[in-house]
């Protein structure tokens, strides 16, 4: 009797397989094609509008000319990284750009954190519903709108708050050329228009809870506030994780539309950003080169921000977003 080997043993349609990874690949390929079809407008859409434009970076390097164009303008290397540390300028924008990221890390990223906390303690489902309604509506407000409002409110000139402080105190506080004062706004705008809109995500995280946790610390006799430090929290703590890394990628950006509309000429040693300047340079100006190597080094800022974060999120035995 002839003994036959292995691979003669095996069908021919699965010798065929591993001798043809590729053709395994296409069938896969043609078996998903509408799914794959449904993935080519997001596709398109990146390549187009994030990785195309990423070719613009190269004017960070050139001393750009529109009329030589872009590949006839003089390539003159990182002269234009020096000249923006050797200015000034730089250390006030780097100054304004820090504390107000400090500030938002520290007062606006746990508030969203706090609110889907005290909305997950809501037990009637029709009070929990308004309220999440209201709390979303600022979201969909312009902050050209919501600049206006804090005009309205705050101004020297018949502002509701201004007058209210006049008839307490007998004098009014200057809250809008006020450098003391630009930063609190800016945060307290951030949180009445983004705080409720934040807590979605929480709040979706909190509904995959298990309620048997809560059931069996109710029998051992855990109060809300055990509960909430012992089974609520580490059953988010991953998401919370997750978005500080990816706030942390946002952490010099800081919103050029709010800014430009709330600084003015006697607020603009705290006001000015590095969004607001890469504007006044880069628009105003004409700089295109400059105020694209400020807008690089931004960039890069964010890139280390967000791998040293989520390094020191696995460090600490988390799972990062890579």
């Amino acid at each position: 009797m002839v003994k036959t080997t292995q691979a003669e043993e095996l069908p021919a349609s699965v010798t065929a397989a591993r001798a043809r990874p590729s053709s395994s690949l296409w069938n896969r390929i043609v078996r998903d094609k509408y799914l794959l079809l449904l993935l080519f407008p997001g596709l398109m859409y990146f390549i187009v509008f994030k990785y195309i434009p990423m070719w613009g970076v190269l004017l960070a390097f050139k001393n750009y000319q529109p009329f030589l164009g872009f590949f006839q303008s003089e390539w003159v290397g990182f002269d234009n990284f020096r000249q923006f540390f050797q200015d000034p300028v730089f250390f006030r924008l780097m100054t304004n750009t820090l504390l107000l990221g400090l500030y938002d890390i520290i007062f606006f990223f746990p508030a969203p954190i706090i609110l889907a906390l005290l909305l997950n303690e809501v037990r009637k489902s029709f009070y929990k519903r308004f309220i999440q309604t209201i709390i979303y509506i600022p979201h969909f407000i312009s902050m050209v709108i919501v600049a206006s409002i804090t005009y309205l409110m705050l101004t020297t000139e018949g502002g509701v708050v201004n007058e209210l402080i006049a008839q307490a105190t007998g004098a009014k506080i200057d809250f809008l050329t006020s450098e003391n004062w630009f930063r609190p706004l800016i945060i307290s705008q951030s949180l009445w228009k983004e705080m409720g809109w934040g807590t979605i995500i929480f709040l979706a995280a909190l509904a995959g809870v298990d309620q048997e946790q809560y059931e069996a610390a109710i029998v051992d006799g855990a109060s809300r506030l055990r509960q909430l430090w012992h089974i609520t929290l580490p059953a988010i703590r991953g998401t919370i994780i997750v978005l500080l890394i990816l706030r942390m990628g946002n952490f010099l950006d800081r919103g050029f539309e709010q800014i430009l509309l709330m600084s003015n000429a006697l607020n603009r040693n705290v006001a000015d950003v590095f969004d607001t300047y890469v504007y006044t340079v880069g628009i105003t100006q004409g700089a295109f080169s400059y105020s694209t190597a400020v807008g690089l080094f931004k960039s890069v800022i964010g890139i280390i921000l967000i791998v040293t974060t989520n390094h020191l999120a696995k460090r600490a035995g988390h799972s990062g977003i890579f």
